[in-house]
């Protein structure tokens, strides 16, 4: 990780209301950066090549994989997720909090490479809210809502494993506690820093 930027890893699953979570959060701040994913799944409507995802087939995808451009990809739902690594790495020297939005596997990736990474589960209210969320979104079939359901139980298992767990109950809410959070981590990092500084200027 860069000596001025902190990376911040943000999972949940399908439904969670990730999306619209950091987009408030990043409204009129440039200290906040998410980091835009690369994927092979389809371009939904309203969303936007280079804002959204970076949307490429999947012979683009495994061949930046091979030659070691991306920091972390797994496979979900039938198609491939990734983190392209040289923008993260310009933003981190930048000085800015970037965030990866990621899936869990993902995640697991990011910890082995930096292993002071701050990591955030955004949770629904309940599985019922889940369940409704994905289907007022009314973009998938019903076969697959169950399997997005599915896979979000599975995930949700695996929320202990984070730093941190935000529970989406209000989008402000939410905001809000991811922003302590950022703010907590900005003031840790500084203080570590500070004081290793001291140590070695007297040694």
């Amino acid at each position: 990780m860069s000596e001025n930027g902190i990376l911040i890893i943000f999972s949940g699953p399908s439904g969670s209301g990730k999306d619209t979570v950091l987009n408030k959060l990043i409204a009129g701040r440039e200290d906040i950066k998410v980091s835009v994913s690369m994927t092979t799944r389809e371009k939904r409507e309203g969303e936007i090549d280079g804002t959204h995802y970076y949307f490429v087939s999947r012979e683009y995808f495994e061949k930046k994989v091979s030659e070691d451009k991306m920091l972390e990809n797994a496979e979900y739902n039938g198609n491939l997720y990734g983190t392209p690594k040289a923008p993260v790495d310009e933003m981190l020297k930048s000085g800015k909090a970037v965030i990866l939005e990621i899936e869990v596997q993902g995640a697991e990736k990011i910890r082995k490479l930096y292993p002071d990474v701050i990591s955030i589960f955004l949770m629904p209210p309940s599985m019922r809210v889940l369940e409704e969320r994905l289907r007022g979104r009314g973009t998938d079939d019903e076969e697959t809502i169950n399997h997005r359901l599915v896979i979000a139980r599975e995930e949700i298992k695996r929320a202990p494993e984070y730093d941190y767990v935000v529970i989406n109950d209000t989008i402000e809410n939410a905001v809000a506690g991811i922003e302590t959070i950022i703010n907590a981590e900005r003031k840790k990092t500084f203080r570590n820093k500070k004081i290793i500084s001291e140590v070695i200027n007297n040694v």
